[in-house]
């Protein structure tokens, strides 16, 4: 920069004006006049009453004649109070620049210029060292140079000839005390900090009076350079070149650029006035004044200084060993500090928050203690707009070197992480780099020469590489010459040099390479999307991995510590060839991961740290096998790690062949870790590796690994964690018991390599973790629970035993959790067990033959009926206890909640999912209105249903007319819907007295006939018989009896023709009547048998039935006990009638039918292009196909299936669209059908409008939902969706629907056949519920956004808050007051997944809004990348979590059966028939037609 200006070294080498006309005479001489003249000057300024008079030197000559006499006192020694008054004297009159005042003589205010350049060349003498070094002179060279900073600041008429000959000044006394090597306590070591911060300052304010010329520029950076090997130097330089890049970056990037903050008095050096051209002058120049930072680790460099030569040569001209002189043992320190001051300007650069931690270098020396900055970063990425980068003040300031730099080395554990990664709590992510950052070419323009020749101080290179060809990536001249000095100083130089003894400096320069290696590593993690770095760059960063990550000849730590610290994204940010260190990347892993104690990284990073960097490394590189297949990787450095031709590096080798070694790192990780958000991060991972086998064996593609085993084994023999390359220790760090990745490989080598080895060893290992280390710990059970709930739904086939050893896992950890004692029963425990509930419904549920085995089934419903009841009916001690004995006492409600849902789950679930009506709905889509609308009847009304509840929880609504349809009539028929806690279930039934087959053989019921007579059988006899027995006859008469007299006594001859005419009447009548009964008798004889006319025949079937009755009294429902009160209870009866004819009652079974059985979610879908910032924007981009990547329509449909909101009976993703089985019109009516256009309208078809994507389980449904603009939706309000079928809508939409479909077995879609019409689709987004629809307080909600980014920097730009007005489902409008008012506190919390295509076809993750001890959820974690196979599973998977997680947290969710009971209770309690018993009765014999017309 400055080759063709001449330096000022002999300028001001010849320059005598600090000589006096008294050095000429004898020393005694010089020495009496000095003391004779400047006491009564020193004197008057000394005394205050004569202080303020005029000066005893009026004119010119006396002033000049004067300066000779105190230029050369200023040499004299200090043992007397001579030098302490030409001190005052001088001190005082320089201020004739700042403030005249009356003891300062005239001339020298006439002429301040002139007469303050002088005393300043007189000022020199003072700071020449004496031999007896006191405390004296170090007080008067600070009164000096505290002066010299007061006229610098406050002179408004200094010219630029005194500026020139002050900062001359400045450079001289510096160079006289800080060339030289440091004296250990001596005039140097105190005066360094003060010295070079007065120079630095007084050189700013220069900048902005009169800027510098370029050779005073050159004088000081070559002086500089020889003042290196001061700690203060580095420091004070880092001060200085920090502030000036805070101004530099307010004007260059402007105020949406993250400020770099740095302490207020370090900002202060910096004149406020100066302006923006010459802070961008200054700060480059400043950057280069410390000249090549890099020569710091090389103490030949820093010793061959003219006086380091001067002192190597003693009296007697022997040289003069180095190693006497402790300031080059600071150098490792120093190095660290120039390197950590590069580091932090990088940073401001990238604007990443980087608040350091601790101070120290991560060496081997006396580790200071700083306080921790506080200032850490939690806005989440949309809200941080102006993001603070700070650097702590303890960062840059100096240690005390007595206290810092012991011989003796110690090392010193810390809890904090020296290295530079950046600083954050447990949970904190990353921050992301600012979005205006400069390219990745241009920064290491800047740095990269420094950076990379510091990343390889004192690497051994290999022998093959040559040298100058491998580092092309720096093209200047200079720092060629100097890697040819510098950088193989340790090979080259370091040997021949005998005044180096290489033995004194160990290798502890690595704290500084450390730093610049983590540097590189921030600075390429930090390329943006699509930019392009140069590749003499990227092949130079390389080599810098490789050598770094290398654990087989030496390992460096704190360089392996810093590039993992540093590089978690970097397999993120589609580096070109960057998978060619993949496998030193593993090796690496290898190493750190399965150690648990990691106790050779503690002295240099926080261990978590380490291991949680380790593991986002390890996320990004597992899909890496399954997805390049058998590509074989790249071979970086043939032949040059080892002679040994059996060493892995050598060999191409396949990425698949990777596999086995990175699940087994996974695995020994998850055996090893501690921390609970790394385990939760493994676990994600676990559920990812799984999921992407089973999916690629499940279609066929799955590689032969051909003859890569047998290199396999070998492979992870000499790169296990715990083989003798790991560091030259064979003992292994962990207990036998946790095997690491060397003893897995050996066991697990066999098993898995397929997706059911890999999904049979998670389940062992999560469930013994499970129920041992981690079930006190909450945030890590419940990622393991819901880690068992995403491996019960990979569809690959394992032993039944290894289900049910998941299932008892999970039985067995309710147990624990229930048992523990009732202090620790909290909130959070009550969430882990319900969680657990939870997790055994969805094994169930998804494997549903396990309980087709006793002791499963046994075992599922203990747990049941423990969460239900607190305890189980049979101990092993005690005997059985029966239901109605036991006391309820369960944990608390919301596990009793959670236990029922279980058993309803079992009950009614298990095996009839998905039902009749499809996955859209678990309930029947049959209610009153469908069957009056349905049936052949037209006399039935919604009054024709009788309504019973039993045991306040089941609504019975019955129809006893029947439907009319292929039922029998001639049996009793009842339809019956049954409304319950867990949906609505209709029934039609008949009462058969037959098998149905018997009745399916017989059209009528025809009764036996009767037998034919045998009248031929026995005799007939002809018996006379008499009213009275023959013996009354021979009884004899008394009086009494003649006392009537007979007939003949009494007749005349009058009444004898009457008689005689009575008596022939009487036996014509006889004859009469024998001849009729002859006749009939004959007639009798005639006639055929039986007699139709008299036979006895059967009644005809009844036709009129009481069926509601019967079914209840059939059913055991109907009995005396059950109409009864229960004693000391409040609940009603068994079994109650509801009364249907009160007003309102019809609105409130609706209200119920409205009430979701499942727990509901709802996504919404965005895609952003690069550079988008608004709502519209991104909301318009899903117009059409052509505007999206084929990737995202293909992750849509992987998502869900495609359903009709016109007659979709389940969850929509807005309220007045969800679980509606009947429509508000007549469908077949109205044929003002909506004409579809045949254009391409993309993935807004999807906007919940006409069609909506869907998912639903046995257990929950989702809504995904791709908001479009609101101009796009329909113009009329009226307009009704069209009910073409999907076939048709399937050729409508050319560029979503024919996307090739991914490997997901999705359920089929039922729902276009079912019985439903259309229903209004209003325009606007806000819809509007249907006229008399009442919607339910559905509680809590959790809408959760996907973004699919083009371009990864533009998450920082997400309109979170704007689209938050784009995602409305209604629900909030129904939710009480309390939770529709936190929309502030709601937009933090909403969360996002993020998804970024990467250029090889795999997508990168970011989560966003998970905050709070809930909130980590799992598969998917930040950093995370998936393959395009398992992207739609682990999207819709850790929706499912999130939405879960939610639910536990929230204070006022209630499940789905739990709102339907209560509602149960409340229509019992508004419409209960208040019936006696004898009405009751009578009430079942009435037709319900009849009792409604006469009430």
């Amino acid at each position: 920069m400055y080759s063709e200006w001449r330096s000022l070294h002999l300028v001001i080498q010849n320059d005598q004006g600090h000589t006096s006309v008294l050095h000429s005479y004898p020393e005694s001489v010089g020495r009496e006049v000095a003391n004779a003249v400047v006491r009564p000057l020193g004197q008057a300024l000394g005394t205050p009453s004569v202080a303020g008079s005029e000066s005893l030197l009026k004119t010119d000559k006396e002033v000049k004649w004067t300066m000779e006499v105190i230029c050369y006192g200023l040499t004299l020694p200090l043992d007397g109070e001579t030098v302490k008054y030409c001190v005052d004297v001088y001190t005082d009159w320089i201020m004739a620049l700042v403030l005249p005042k009356d003891s300062i003589p005239l001339p020298v205010i006439k002429e301040p210029n002139l007469y303050v350049q002088s005393i300043l060349k007189h000022l020199q003498n003072l700071f020449v060292p004496r031999q007896e070094q006191g405390s004296s002179q170090i007080r008067l060279c600070l009164q000096v140079l505290r002066a010299i900073q007061k006229l610098a600041r406050e002179s408004s008429i200094m010219a630029r000839e005194t500026w020139e000959v002050l900062l001359l000044f400045l450079l001289q006394i510096n160079d006289i005390l800080l060339a030289p090597p440091t004296v250990q306590g001596g005039i140097a070591e105190n005066l360094a900090e003060k010295l070079i911060g007065v120079l630095f300052e007084v050189w700013l304010l220069a900048c902005t009076r009169c800027f510098p010329t370029p050779p005073y520029w050159k004088t000081a950076k070559e002086m500089v350079a020889n003042w290196r090997h001061h700690p203060a130097v580095v420091e004070q330089w880092s001060k200085v070149i920090c502030a000036l890049t805070s101004r530099l970056l307010r004007f260059t990037y402007g105020p949406s650029f993250p400020p770099f903050k740095v302490p207020d008095e370090d900002a202060s050096l910096i004149p406020p006035e100066m302006d923006n051209e010459c802070v961008a002058q200054t700060w480059f120049r400043f950057l280069h004044m410390l000249s090549n930072p890099v020569d710091l680790s090389n103490p030949a460099i820093i010793s061959s200084t003219p006086k380091f030569q001067e002192q190597f040569l003693n009296v007697s001209g022997m040289p003069q060993e180095l190693n006497q002189y402790p300031c080059l043992k600071h150098l490792p320190q120093i190095f660290f500090r120039a390197m950590r001051g590069i580091s932090c300007l990088v940073d401001a650069f990238l604007g990443i928050s980087r608040p350091r931690s601790d101070s120290a270098p991560p060496t081997p020396v006396n580790r200071l203690s700083m306080p921790q900055s506080a200032a850490v970063n939690t806005t989440p990425p949309h809200n941080r707009r102006h993001r603070a980068v700070t650097v702590n003040k303890a960062t840059m300031k100096t240690s005390t070197v007595s206290t810092a730099h012991a011989s003796k080395v110690q090392h010193q554990a810390s809890s904090t992480s020296p290295l530079s990664s950046p600083n954050q709590t447990s949970s904190e992510p990353r921050p992301l780099p600012a979005p205006r950052r400069p390219k990745v070419n241009s920064i290491l323009n800047l740095f990269g020469s420094w950076l990379f020749d510091a990343a390889f101080v004192h690497c051994k290179l290999h022998n093959g590489i040559n040298r100058d060809s491998s580092m092309t990536a720096i093209t200047t001249q200079a720092s060629m010459e100097f890697r040819r000095k510098g950088s193989q100083m340790s090979t080259d130089t370091m040997v021949s040099n005998p005044m180096f003894d290489a033995s004194e400096f160990p290798d502890n320069y690595e704290a500084g390479r450390a730093e610049a290696c983590g540097t590189l590593c921030r600075i390429f993690c930090s390329k943006k999307t699509g930019e392009e770095i140069l590749p003499a760059y990227l092949s130079r960063f390389y080599m810098l991995l490789i050598q770094g990550l290398q654990i087989n000849d030496y390992v460096c730590h704190p360089v392996l510590a810093s590039v993992i610290l540093n590089s978690p994204p970097l397999f993120c940010c589609d580096l070109k060839g960057i998978d060619v260190v993949v496998p030193y990347f593993i090796s690496a892993l290898e190493t750190i991961l399965p150690d648990r104690e990691l106790s050779k990284f503690k002295n240099y990073v926080n261990p978590t740290e380490l291991r949680r960097s380790s593991i986002n490394i390890l996320l990004s590189l597992l899909p890496l096998p399954h997805h390049f297949g058998t590509v074989k990787s790249e071979v970086v450095l043939e032949g040059k790690f080892s002679n040994d031709d059996s060493s892995s590096y050598d060999k191409p080798i396949t990425f698949l062949s990777l596999k086995l070694r990175l699940v087994n790192i996974l695995i020994g990780a998850l055996q090893t870790e501690t921390d609970p958000n790394n385990t939760q991060m493994i676990l994600g991972a676990m559920l990812n590796i799984v999921q992407d086998s089973a999916l690629l064996e499940a279609i066929g593609c799955q590689m032969e690994m051909g003859g890569g085993e047998n290199n396999l084994k070998s492979h992870s023999r000499t790169n296990s964690g715990i083989s003798s390359a790991s560091g030259g220790s064979t003992e292994p760090t962990t207990p036998d018991s946790e095997r690491p990745a060397q003893a897995l490989l050996r066991d697990y080598a066999l098993n898995t390599d397929s997706a059911a080895g890999l999904l049979i060893r998670s389940i062992h290992l999560v469930t013994q973790r499970l129920n041992s280390q981690w079930r006190q710990d909450m945030s890590i059970s419940l990622a393991a629970l819901e880690l068992l709930s995403g491996l019960a739904k990979v569809k690959v086939m394992v032993d039944s035993g290894d289900r049910k050893r998941a299932i008892s896992s999970v039985c067995s950890y309710i147990v624990y959790q229930c048992s523990r004692p009732a202090p620790l029963h909290s909130r959070d425990l009550h969430s882990m067990i319900v969680a657990a509930f939870q997790c055994l419904c969805v094994w169930l549920t998804e494997h549903p033959d396990m309980l087709d085995e006793k002791d499963c089934l046994k075992e599922v419903l203990e747990i049941v009926e423990l969460g239900i009841s607190g305890s189980k009916s049979k101990n092993s001690e005690q005997e059985v206890k029966y239901k109605g004995d036991k006391e309820p006492n369960p944990a608390s409600m919301r596990v009793k909640d959670a236990a029922e849902a279980t058993l309803t789950c079992i009950m009614q679930l298990l095996g009839a999912f998905p039902s009749p009506s499809g996955p859209a709905s678990p309930c029947s889509l049959v209610n009153e209105t469908t069957l009056i609308k349905y049936s052949r009847l037209p006399t039935i009304n919604k009054h024709s249903f009788r309504y019973f509840v039993l045991d306040n929880s089941v609504i019975l609504a019955m129809l006893e007319q029947p439907l009319g349809n292929e039922q029998n009539d001639f049996f009793p028929s009842v339809t019956v819907l049954v409304r319950g806690m867990s949906g609505r279930l209709a029934w039609a039934q008949q009462l058969c007295l037959l098998p149905r087959g018997a009745k399916a053989n017989q059209k009528l019921f025809v009764p036996e006939p009767r037998p034919v007579p045998k009248n031929d059988v026995g005799f007939k006899y002809t018996v006379k018989h008499r009213p009275f027995p023959e013996e009354v006859d021979k009884i004899p008469f008394v009086k009494a009896d003649l006392s009537i007299p007979d007939l003949h006594e009494i007749v005349t001859e009058e009444l004898e023709e009457k008689h005689e005419k009575l008596r022939s009447g009487m036996a014509q009548q006889i004859a009469y009547e024998i001849h009729l009964e002859q006749q009939s008798e004959e007639e009798l004889q005639k006639r055929s048998f039986p007699d139709p006319v008299t036979d006895c025949r059967p009644p005809p079937p009844a036709q009129e039935f009481q069926t509601a009755r019967l079914f209840l009294s059939h059913f055991g429902f109907l009995s005396l006990e059950a109409l009864k009160e229960p004693a000391n209870s409040r609940l009603p009866p068994h079994l109650i009638a509801l009364d249907s004819t009160i007003p309102g009652f019809f609105d409130d079974i609706g209200y119920l039918d409205l009430l979701p059985c499942r727990p509901f979610d709802t996504v919404f879908i965005f895609y952003m292009k690069p550079g988008q910032k608004t709502n519209q924007e991104i909301l318009k981009n899903v117009e059409s196909s052509r505007n999206v990547q084929p990737h995202f329509l293909e992750f849509l449909l992987s998502l869900g299936w495609s359903v009709d909101v016109g007659r979709h009976p389940g969850w929509t993703g807005h309220v007045s669209t969800s679980w509606s089985i009947n429509s508000c019109d007549d469908g077949e009516g109205s044929e003002q059908d909506e004409v579809i256009s045949s254009e391409d309208i993309g993935a807004s078809i999807f906007n919940g409008q006409k069609k909506v994507l869907y998912y639903a389980d046995a257990l929950t449904e989702i809504a995904f939902v791709v908001p479009s603009p609101v101009e796009s939706l329909t113009d009329s309000l009226e307009s009704n969706i069209s009910d073409q079928d999907s076939d048709s809508n399937m050729d409508l939409m050319p560029g979503i629907l024919k996307q090739p479909s991914l490997t997901l077995e999705l359920f089929p879609n039922h729902t276009d056949n079912l019985n439903s019409s259309q229903r209004l689709s209003p325009s606007s987004r806000m819809k509007k519920l249907p006229q008399g629809r009442p919607v339910p307080p559905l509680g809590p909600e959790t809408r959760v956004s996907v973004v699919w980014v083009e371009r990864y920097d533009d998450i920082e730009n997400f309109p979170l808050s704007d689209l938050m007005t784009e995602i409305s489902t209604g629900v909030e409008t129904t939710a009480n007051s309390s939770t529709s008012l936190r929309s502030t506190t709601l937009e933090k919390e909403v969360p996002v997944i993020f998804i970024h295509p990467l250029n090889t076809g795999l997508f990168r993750i970011k989560i966003q809004g998970a905050t709070g001890k809930f909130n980590m959820v799992i598969p998917l974690v930040d950093g995370m990348i998936v393959s395009r196979r398992a992207l739609g599973f682990l999207v819709r998977q850790t929706v499912i979590n999130i939405c879960r997680r939610k639910r536990l947290e929230s204070d006022s969710y209630s499940p789905p059966h739990v709102r339907r009971k209560q509602k149960i209770t409340d229509i019992v309690n508004k419409y209960r028939n208040k019936q006696l018993e004898p009405e009751f009765y009578t009430s079942l014999f009435q037709e319900v037609g009849l009792k409604n017309c006469s009430s």
